[in-house]
């Protein structure tokens, strides 16, 4: 009998001692070309895409911004699609794509290694609400800001797009078989439930006080986001915000100084900044918001972010009177 209580003991103890079971790997890695990275003289840029069909003289511009070093994708669903399109149109040491579906991929020392390694960031598409709730306080978010400050180039897409602003639409209240948020939700009611704005995600010098907006014209994007900038003054997050907000098939291309070229076949890009508090932004209450100053820039045309103002383009003015929109473009033309 005491032998077998001895046998038990030291059985107990030993398993104690027991290597812990590996971590399952929970992110996804694939690279095309060189497997061993290099470190190359990168350059600061902004690739801000509105999404849909993507355009290839953006993505030559982001290899160019990293002389040749490494180009990473960053997505928190899909596969490598990117790959093989970035890499026939870059002479890059490698192209891979880093799939982070969740907080444990995003806290893996590993992936982080990878993000510090790459020259050009660039954000795909998909659901913003993904990398706001997998990403946001994690490693993650810390080496992309650190690539940004080292002045690495970064760019995104439709949702890619939305995080790169210090303001988010976050999507973070919207359900799995939501349709997009409607700018008739926000224009009837700014604090409407799935109007969830969120903050100090990446930290690129040039788009503070700022947020951002894809598939603008192409899906009537006009009306929810003058309710967001309404919202971001009578939340308090800021007293004068702007907004980039830019169509499908269009590329606001940034240079270091701020100095931005629009390229692309969309309807280009709209630069608004509010002249005024809203008179009306309530929950329950329709919007009453008054003399927004929009810059639309096509393709081929500038605008320069530090000094606000714009070459190639068209200015003019909209104002919202419960609810609904009025521009001053002949016509009366919201876009």
């Amino acid at each position: 009998m005491s032998l077998c209580r001895s046998w038990l003991r030291y059985s107990l103890l030993a398993l104690c001692f027991l290597p812990a079971p590996a971590r399952a790997q929970s992110y996804k890695y694939f690279r095309l070309g060189n497997q061993k990275g290099i470190q190359t003289k990168a350059m600061p840029g902004i690739a801000m895409m509105g999404g849909g069909t993507d355009v290839d003289e953006a993505f030559r511009w982001l290899c160019n911004k990293g002389n040749g070093g490494d180009f990473l994708i960053l997505r928190a669903r899909g596969d490598d699609d990117y790959n093989s399109y970035v890499n026939g149109l870059c002479k890059a040491n490698s192209v891979a794509t880093l799939i982070l579906p969740d907080r444990t991929a995003a806290v893996d020392p590993a992936v982080d290694d990878i993000i510090r390694k790459a020259e050009v960031i660039f954000i795909a598409g998909g659901d913003q609400a993904n990398y706001i709730r997998g990403w946001q306080g994690t490693s993650v978010e810390k080496a992309i800001n650190d690539d940004i400050a080292e002045g690495k180039a970064i760019g995104g897409t439709s949702a890619g797009l939305a995080v790169l602003g210090e303001f988010v639409y976050g999507a973070t209240g919207d359900k799995p078989d939501d349709k997009n948020l409607a700018s008739s939700d926000v224009l009837a009611n700014p604090y409407f439930e799935r109007v969830t704005l969120q903050r100090d995600f990446l930290k690129i010098p040039l788009l503070q006080n700022l947020i951002t907006d894809s598939h603008f014209a192409k899906r009537d994007r006009m009306g929810r986001s003058l309710g967001f900038l309404a919202r971001l003054m009578k939340d308090g997050w800021s007293a004068s915000p702007k907004e980039v907000a830019i169509d499908e098939k269009s590329v606001v291309l940034v240079e270091a100084d701020g100095k931005a070229t629009v390229v692309g076949s969309g309807k280009g890009a709209y630069f608004m900044r509010p002249t005024r508090m809203p008179e009306v932004c309530d929950k329950g209450a329709a919007l009453t918001f008054r003399e927004v100053s929009v810059y639309r820039v096509p393709a081929g045309g500038h605008f320069h972010l530090n000094s606000w103002r714009g070459d190639g383009g068209a200015e003019y003015s909209l104002s919202v009177q419960d609810g609904k929109i009025q521009g001053t473009q002949a016509g009366g033309s919201i876009y």
